[in-house]
């Protein structure tokens, strides 16, 4: 059965349970856009905004989804500089639960019809081989932009939390919580370290509204001058006992200073307090950008999964 209309929160929480699902059974198969937190974050900070571009479908299996589809459709995206970028491609983020292979064909099928003829990309996961011979099938190919020496393709890294080293911070810094922090200071840090970014009090709002949600695991590192010079949101999944930064970002002015590092590792100790035995965080893995994948590597994560980056061309006309 399958259903096809804008996303809304209740289908957030049916994709959360397929990634839940799928992490327990084949946690390398969980596409990189379709984690647990992956999927929070996304349609927290977005809907406000993006969700008229935003079209789903689902297939379901007893009530429960067995694949889902997520088209971001081209659109305008206004930023915290005041710039204005025009999204010309499509991009879809998907799962399909491993036992319910064959409903990728469908996904595909779907997304092609409801994107059009522009140009269609999409990121399954590389250890996906089925998937992956099902998208050269429908004429994916691999994207070499993505794929560049400063490509956009995400490896998911993880680590375990049995022995988590004791954060230490410069003189004068202090870890904080969203909770402590409060809103306005949350929203600061984040365009701060993402400038231009389309984040806003609203798309805070948003992010906060969603049910992973929790303030006292929005970790945020204070200046001594007041400003939150780090920051991150880390999305605890009980039923895998596994919690997920994302995101992760440091002021550039405040960067080379051991505040990632301390701020992992102290969000490490919470997850674990919390209940979690191990963490994930995404990444950019292309050659061009060393630095997070080496903060990443550096207090231990290893990587699990890494994304296939393809796309389908519009018609030549």
């Amino acid at each position: 059965m399958a259903h096809s209309e804008l996303l809304t929160a209740a289908d957030v929480r049916l994709m959360q349970g397929l990634a839940q699902r799928v992490t327990a059974l084949r946690p390398e198969l969980v596409n990189s856009d379709a984690t647990f937190g992956e999927l929070a974050w996304n349609w927290g900070r977005g809907h406000a905004s993006e969700r008229a571009g935003w079209p789903r479908r689902l297939w379901l299996a007893g009530g429960d989804p067995v694949a889902w589809g997520w088209a971001q459709l081209p659109r305008q995206v206004r930023r915290s500089d005041g710039s204005v970028k025009d999204i010309t491609s499509a991009y879809l983020a998907y799962q399909v639960h491993p036992g319910h292979a064959e409903l990728v064909d469908e996904v595909i099928d779907w997304y092609d019809g409801t994107a059009g003829d522009v140009d269609r990309t999409v990121m399954p996961s590389a250890a996906d081989e089925f998937a992956l011979r099902r998208w050269a099938a429908h004429g994916y190919g691999t994207d070499p932009a993505s794929l560049g020496d400063t490509g956009s393709w995400t490896q998911l890294t993880v680590r375990d939390l049995t022995d988590v080293e004791a954060p230490v911070l410069p003189d004068g810094f202090r870890f904080r919580t969203a909770d402590e922090a409060g809103s306005e200071a949350a929203v600061q840090a984040h365009v701060d370290a993402w400038a231009p970014s389309t984040y806003t009090a609203e798309a805070y709002e948003g992010v906060r509204g969603t049910p992973a949600y929790r303030g006292d695991l929005h970790i945020l590192v204070e200046a001594p001058d007041g400003t939150m010079a780090s920051s991150t949101i880390m999305w605890l999944d009980p039923a895998n006992r596994t919690a997920e930064f994302e995101p992760v970002g440091t002021h550039p002015g405040y960067r080379r200073r051991g505040l990632g590092r301390a701020m992992l590792l102290h969000g490490m100790r919470l997850a674990r307090a919390a209940g979690a035995t191990r963490t994930t965080v995404a990444c950019l893995g292309a050659p061009g950008h060393p630095q997070a994948r080496g903060l990443y590597h550096g207090v231990g994560f290893r990587e699990l999964s890494r994304d296939a980056p393809l796309i389908r061309t519009r018609s030549v006309r």
